[in-house]
């Protein structure tokens, strides 16, 4: 029977190790990285994520139709890091111009981005396979300054409450602590 797990978290909350921790004795595992390498400082970030895994998984670098990603895969195992990460580049992909998006056009970006989850949960529950999901609760700080960053905000905040009411846990980590919500 496949499983759904989602954790979320500040920044630097311990996210991404606890999501390993919960697979290290797995070899079977497709780690689905959704970050692009756009600079010095996000390259870094990347390759310390890379030296943790464990050096039999798989890797797909990657943020589209990840439906059919899981669909081709033989591991029996998924890690999604991150989906705030994955948010921000479907917006991007879409648009470049947020200070004259409509409201019509961002209720159907984020609908768009709903999909894109939904095909992929549903097909991780097709095919039995297990996934454990990584974000960002971005929602605990001031209202952004910019129109974008809010866009941001709010698209990820609704992402993030579907994806939990797919899943079957869901962990809050806080000081690289899991706290069991669901």
């Amino acid at each position: 029977m496949s499983k759904v797990i989602l954790i979320t978290g500040a920044c630097r909350s311990g996210k991404s190790s606890y999501a390993e921790k919960l697979l290290k004795e797995e070899d079977d595992v497709l780690y689905i990285a959704t970050a692009k390498a756009l600079d010095k400082e996000m390259e870094d970030r990347i390759e310390k994520h890379k030296s943790r895994r464990n050096g039999k998984w798989s890797t797909y670098e990657g943020f589209k139709k990840l439906d059919k990603v899981v669909e081709k895969s033989d591991k029996k195992y998924i890690l999604l890091d991150c989906v705030t990460i994955l948010v921000t580049n479907l917006m991007f992909d879409r648009y470049e111009d947020f200070d004259s998006i409509t409201m019509e056009e961002v209720d159907e970006l984020s609908k768009n981005i709903k999909r894109e989850v939904e095909k992929m949960i549903l097909e991780i529950r097709k095919k039995d396979k297990n996934i454990i999901i990584v974000t960002n609760e971005v929602g605990w700080g001031l209202v952004p300054e910019y129109k974008v960053s809010r866009i941001f905000r709010d698209i990820a905040g609704w992402i993030n409450q579907y994806i939990a009411s797919m899943s079957d846990e869901v962990y809050l980590m806080a000081c690289g602590l899991p706290l069991k919500l669901k």
